[in-house]
């Protein structure tokens, strides 16, 4: 009989934990001053009956290029990996923001001329978002989630933020510079392959290059170049390396665009990082092959669910920077925001 009690308690206690939790989807924008950036908010809800304190917030930041809130890219596919994360943090009881980076999607008025984009204003956009999450009470600690090129902005902004935690996914440990010309060995002839080398060289002096050669321009045109410099400048494991808050890196076995060895860069730059390293997880999140066409055939299909690792590394790290005690915000003087900076300054 006692065993018997034992059980309907238990069967209790997981109806209880099981109960369903209603997520309020909305728009959720931030006017800049310089743009209006469109952004969405998942919100979980528990229960009347089950009050609870505000949950944890991640602000997700996409990737390199035209990438959407979604994590769509006209130029490397519909995956929606980014809404599929949001989701999935959702079911988990964790709050996200994502948004159209500035000049992308429905973000594109607050920089309609590709000109105007520059890392400095990446960042600054983060710091600006951290800031409106920390006047809403309906939310507990932040945390930022930079994938690929976002993890770089994460780490740029985290210091000037109200961001309890970071999350790089995918991130690079290396100048972009030099992983774009490892990526165009063997990609490219002989001869654009060493023109590609002296754009990416006047690049990294800071200096504009006119001359581009039409099959060369998707990479180096005109417009994009101002933005390119700003990229080129940045180091990723130096910034990484001053954070001084819990970081989490979580890097795919069978990522194509950003390898191992940048994660375990990036975890020599802080050794105090937690490094996971997600077998068979590709740049996209999702579990597929190296090679084959599962591989590229993955970056357009929205419905392959997100590696199932990926989603307990993540949701235990936010779970336990919610409970840690007092403060860790990176490196503020006054947990308020009262001393952040408006215009954090970016590595050189």
């Amino acid at each position: 009989m006692r065993r018997l009690a034992l059980l309907c308690l238990v069967f209790l206690a997981s109806l209880a934990q099981a109960a369903p939790t209603s997520i309020l989807q909305r728009p959720y924008d931030l006017d800049t001053g310089h743009g209006v950036l469109r952004g969405t908010l998942l919100l979980p809800q528990a229960p009347p009956s089950q009050p609870q304190s505000p949950p944890p917030v991640a602000l997700l930041i996409a990737g390199s290029g035209p990438t959407d809130r979604d994590g769509n890219n006209p130029e490397g596919g519909q995956n929606a990996y980014l809404r599929k994360l949001a989701e999935t943090l959702a079911e988990n009881g964790i709050a996200s923001v994502r948004y159209d980076k500035r000049g992308v999607a429905r973000s594109l008025p607050a920089a309609p001329r590709e000109e105007e984009l520059s890392v400095d204003a990446y960042v600054s956009d983060v710091v600006a978002w951290s800031d409106k999450l920390a006047r809403d009470p309906r939310f507990g600690r932040q945390i930022l989630i930079g994938h690929s090129e976002g993890a770089l902005i994460a780490s740029l902004a985290a210091p000037h933020s109200h961001a309890e935690a970071l999350v790089a996914l995918a991130g690079s440990a290396r100048p972009i510079g030099e992983v774009l010309r490892e990526q165009l060995q063997g990609r490219l002839p002989p001869p654009l392959l060493a023109q590609a080398d002296q754009l990416i060289d006047g690049l990294q002096a800071g200096q504009l290059q006119p001359n581009v050669q039409e099959p060369l321009k998707v990479l180096f045109r005109p417009s994009v170049q101002p933005y390119l410099i700003s990229l080129f400048r940045q180091d990723p494991a130096r910034a990484f390396a001053d954070l001084k808050l819990p970081t989490l890196i979580l890097q795919g076995s069978n990522d194509i665009q950003v390898g191992v060895e940048d994660a375990e860069a990036l975890k020599r730059a802080k050794p105090d990082s937690e490094l996971f390293v997600i077998s068979g997880m590709n740049h996209i999140l999702r579990i597929v092959p190296t090679s084959g066409p599962q591989q590229l055939a993955s970056y357009n299909n929205p419905n392959l669910p997100l590696a199932r690792e990926l989603v307990q590394r993540l949701t235990t790290f936010i779970r336990h920077a919610q409970s840690l005690p007092g403060s860790t915000l990176a490196g503020n003087d006054d947990a308020s925001g009262a001393n952040v900076s408006r215009n954090p300054p970016v590595r050189r």
